[in-house]
């Protein structure tokens, strides 16, 4: 009797397989155009603010809608497409275009207030702010005699 090594992963990556060689075989047949797609994101805490860098490259900054409310942050928008006629020349079309949606949730430390958005090489950044958080105040006991 062989023992059998477990390899959670092994069905995963012959799928994968499995899909590349039936894109590849009808690549020039297969659409990749996507209506919906997901930017990656980075989000990063210091002191006095939260960081948020999204990957929204190909969108341009009067297609981004950054809006908070109710303790959501929303940043959505659209990446439009060109959409080429001459089919016969593409091998493959992998850039997703068409709209796209994150939400977070806001700590109640968060400045909705004073956000700031910026975009550079299609790279949104948000900033944060965090409110100035009170301190408890220490109550001294008197001692009655």
């Amino acid at each position: 009797m062989a023992i059998q090594r477990y390899r959670p992963y092994s069905l995963f990556d012959n799928l994968q397989r499995e899909m590349s060689s039936l894109l590849q075989s009808s690549a020039t047949e297969a659409n990749f155009n996507e209506e919906d797609w997901t930017p990656a994101v980075d989000i990063q805490e210091t002191a006095s603010s939260y960081i948020i860098h999204a990957d929204l490259p190909g969108v341009k900054a009067a297609d981004i809608e950054v809006t908070a409310e109710n303790g959501l942050l929303t940043i959505k928008g659209v990446r439009d497409s060109n959409k080429v006629e001459e089919k016969e020349n593409y091998k493959r079309i992998e850039r997703f275009s068409g709209t796209f949606m994150r939400r977070f949730t806001l700590p109640e430390t968060a400045d909705v207030d004073n956000i700031n958005a910026s975009s550079r090489d299609g790279v949104l950044e948000l900033t944060i702010p965090k409110v100035a958080q009170l301190q408890p105040k220490r109550i001294e006991v008197n001692v009655q005699q």
